[in-house]
């Protein structure tokens, strides 16, 4: 991971240019995506922010690009792109090679459980885990090892996210909830100008409220089935540490203090005063674990695995606050 931002060391003239493409030289989707990925594994692009790898972002600006859907890449993996598609194309991973932008800023789109969602500078680009948690253990039987933690999501009648951002776990949970209220907070009004967006984009303005304010407190005593969180978590090492990417996402989503958890303590400090008895906190912490559980070591945490992460968010019921 990249250090400090130190001043920036003379680059050579191979490292200062693009490579170009001549006439006829790259023809169809899959000749760019090619192209796309030796650039991005030459540059030491980091990832992360909703693609994986160089081969799933390539696919993701492409067809960004070319108005697709990156479920049909494969569809149309064969077919030609216009002189005119091919330099918007060309343009973008150009642009994410030199300006270390996160791709999703560059077509202000991020793809979550295969929604799309508007994103911009102002806010964080969502990748959190919990959107796959609340289908994998929020209804039906849920998964082997965890079970259902809320087996009727119809019976959920509000929900609450916490440092909301953009909006999307708080929509993703108002899709999955369909009769429950939901409200979501974020102390940053360019962050919720882009959750406003959001929310109109799904049409949920008469479900989901937006507030300004410091976690609870702009929700006086109101109380909740169920609160999720992705709050800041990045320790100051990591903070000292964070790639050229994560540093064009605002600062203030990231912070978590000397050890990554100032805000998650504040978080299940005040949970209890803000949940039903029956209802229960999903928060995500990042690689935080051994420091909470060192902190917390009465609580009964309960650690659910994602495809793409293990132990890096918790549940527990409100009984156990």
């Amino acid at each position: 991971m990249a250090k400090r931002t130190k001043p920036a060391a003379k680059r050579s003239p191979a490292a200062a240019k693009f490579p170009k493409v001549g006439p006829g030289e790259l023809l169809t989707l899959l000749d760019f995506v090619r192209f796309a990925v030796s650039r991005f594994i030459e540059a030491k692009l980091v990832f992360a922010h909703g693609t994986t790898d160089p081969l799933a972002e390539a696919a993701f600006l492409i067809c960004e690009a070319l108005h697709l859907h990156p479920d049909q890449l494969e569809t149309f993996a064969t077919a030609r792109v216009t002189v005119t598609e091919g330099k918007k194309i060309l343009d973008l991973i150009e642009r994410r090679v030199t300006t270390r932008k996160p791709a999703a800023y560059l077509v202000n789109k991020i793809y979550m459980r295969g929604l799309p969602f508007y994103v911009d500078e102002r806010t964080i680009v969502p990748r959190s885990f919990i959107g796959e948690l609340l289908e994998s253990h929020f209804g039906g039987d849920g998964n082997e090892e965890g079970g259902s933690l809320i087996s009727d999501p119809p019976s959920v009648e509000s929900v609450l996210d916490l440092c909301t951002g953009s909006g999307c776990l708080a929509i993703l949970a108002a899709q999955h909830f369909p009769n429950a209220e939901i409200d979501a907070v974020d102390i940053s009004k360019d962050a919720l100008e882009v959750a406003a967006r959001n929310v109109g984009d799904y049409r949920l303005e008469g479900r989901l409220t937006l507030h300004r304010g410091d976690l609870f407190k702009p929700l006086r005593d109101k109380r909740y089935d169920l609160i999720i969180s992705n709050p800041p978590y990045v320790d100051a090492e990591g903070m000292a540490d964070l790639p050229r990417e994560c540093r064009a996402e605002p600062k203030l989503a990231f912070d978590g203090g000397a050890d990554g958890l100032d805000i998650v303590r504040r978080i299940l400090d005040e949970a209890h005063a803000h949940l039903t008895p029956r209802g229960g906190l999903l928060c995500e912490i990042g690689r935080c674990r051994p420091q909470l559980e060192d902190a917390y070591p009465e609580l009964p945490l309960l650690w659910l695995d994602t495809e793409d992460s293990e132990g890096e968010v918790f549940w527990i019921a409100a009984a156990d606050l």
